[in-house]
């Protein structure tokens, strides 16, 4: 087992009190492993994403813990996980274009990067990744400046897996692309996996259609809780929980007019985490809840590797 997360709770300081971001959140990632991290925008996504490589400073880490190849993470501790950032646990970041130093020549800032992490450049091993993600060699004796911004994310992908991480996490990296180069960057990722530069990964959007593509497995979060995580298929196919379903059915297909399946959206918004509401988070938005739903639903295993908190599933 790569990766084993256990009723992780994070919240944010603020001067109005503590926002719960993060809940009690359990899930396991296999090796060799994609998981999809969906849901709408306050979900904890990235908020889960970063406590498993670094805090900022407005987040406590409040309980649970992480585990990764069999070794707890010292998540709460800044200075301690500084032996595991980009060793085992590695990082593209939300704004990855806005990541690479407009200083420097591409080249030098890497070895600069790879030496403040004690690591000797290996010129090999980094032209082997631009070949993987398809950029020229010459990318490195340019300014971030004259690249794209496909390329600067492709960039930013080969910095952060060159000391091959065990878990690697990437956030939002294709939300800035236009769709043609969402589906190369996409496809660069999940050949990290397949030829081993990382162990498994996480891949954090609100795109679940892009995030079908690539992942073997789909863990959709609402209010800083885990709503349904399963194999991708069954997500898209056959989910159980009501939010997911609602998610899917907002989604638009192509070839499908108007006429025949109108979209529709999800009524109202999700609660403060300031207060979360006691209960399921979801039943003031959900048509199927019931008073049962007053009470807290469990992460219930409902078949073999499908997870879902509703009482009604």
């Amino acid at each position: 087992m790569s990766l084993r997360v256990s009723d992780l709770k994070v919240h944010y300081r603020t001067l109005r009190g503590d926002v719960r971001a993060l809940d009690g959140v359990s899930f396991e990632l296999g090796d060799a492993e994609i998981l999809g991290l969906a849901g709408e925008s306050g979900c904890g996504k990235t908020t889960l994403g970063k406590s498993l490589i670094r805090m900022d400073g407005r987040m406590r880490h409040v309980g649970g813990t992480v585990e990764l190849d069999g070794t707890e993470l010292p998540i709460g501790d800044d200075r301690r996980m500084n032996d595991f950032r980009f060793h085992e646990v590695s990082l593209v970041p939300q704004y990855s274009m806005s990541a690479l130093n407009p200083t420097r020549k591409i080249g030098k800032m890497v070895g600069e990067l790879l030496r403040s992490r004690g690591v000797t450049p290996d010129t090999a091993k980094l032209l082997g990744r631009l070949d993987a993600v398809g950029l020229p060699h010459e990318v490195l004796d340019r300014y971030p400046i004259e690249l794209s911004g496909g390329m600067k994310q492709r960039m930013v992908m080969v910095v952060s897996t060159l000391l091959d991480p065990s878990l690697l996490i990437a956030d939002e990296v294709t939300s800035a692309l236009d769709v043609s180069t969402q589906k190369a960057v996409a496809k660069a990722l999940a050949g990290f996996r397949d030829d081993g530069f990382v162990k498994s990964m996480i891949f954090i959007t609100h795109d679940i259609s892009l995030t079908y593509q690539i992942a073997d497995t789909i863990m959709v979060m609402y209010a800083g809780k885990l709503a349904e995580k399963a194999p991708a298929r069954t997500i898209v196919e056959a989910p159980r929980h009501p939010y997911t379903r609602m998610l899917i059915d907002s989604l638009p297909e192509v070839g499908v007019r108007h006429t025949d399946r109108r979209l529709s959206g999800i009524a109202g918004s999700p609660p403060s985490l300031l207060d979360p509401p006691a209960g399921c988070r979801f039943r003031d938005r959900c048509p199927l809840a019931f008073d049962r739903c007053a009470e807290e639903p469990p992460a219930a295993e409902v078949a073999p590797g499908h997870f879902v908190a509703c009482w009604k599933a």
